[in-house]
């Protein structure tokens, strides 16, 4: 019991730690996933990576209406390795509730697609996305890919360059790449800023 309350305490201690590393405003959105094990591993990446937050667009009962409820599901928390008892999960029935949701709190919605005709596409390491202050993230199904509606109502299409025979990724994996790169984009500004703020003390005395 001893060594349980220990082990608790220690991970409290590490979130407490990593609490300034986290970005803010960042949201990964994943729309109508079909396997449960791709829900597992997103929250995994999200957690890993210090975004805030995941939504799930899902109108399928493998995942609970709540949080605290999905925090209880001994399934996603192995899928997990336990990043769902420590990110906020929020879901949603359909696709325009999550995008309503998200343009009245002022976030910009981007996708990741390859590209696509009449939209405008953006490679992944060649975009700037620290000049976004809310930014929600959507990844789509494992087969069709991202929806019409949110397509139309994002900002713009983000790809990763692929050089092989086959030019696709599973879903956890695009995730992984996609969130990395604009953590550390958003991490990066966020150093330099604290550094010139510093600079500016110095030269003010």
């Amino acid at each position: 019991m001893e060594e349980i309350k220990k082990s608790k305490s220690s991970l409290r201690v590490r979130a407490d730690k990593i609490k300034k590393f986290c970005c803010r405003n960042l949201i990964a959105v994943i729309e109508h996933p079909d396997d449960v094990r791709n829900i597992g591993t997103i929250v995994r990446n999200v957690n890993a990576l210090g975004v805030e937050k995941s939504y799930v667009v899902s109108d399928r009962n493998f995942l609970r209406d709540d949080w605290q409820e999905m925090r209880g599901q001994s399934k996603l928390n192995d899928l997990s390795a336990s990043a769902i008892k420590w990110t906020f999960v929020k879901k949603f029935k359909d696709t325009e509730s999550c995008l309503a949701h998200l343009e009245k709190n002022g976030f910009i919605s981007i996708v990741t697609s390859p590209h696509t005709k009449g939209r405008k596409n953006v490679i992944l390491h060649e975009a700037d996305f620290t000049k976004y202050k809310k930014l929600a993230v959507w990844f789509g199904n494992e087969g069709h890919g991202i929806s019409r509606l949110a397509l139309e109502r994002s900002e713009f299409c983000v790809n990763i360059p692929m050089f092989g025979i086959i030019e696709s990724l599973n879903l956890g994996t695009t995730s992984g790449i996609v969130l990395y790169e604009i953590t550390k984009q958003w991490r990066t500004i966020k150093k330099r800023k604290k550094a010139a703020k510093r600079q500016l003390k110095k030269l003010l005395g």
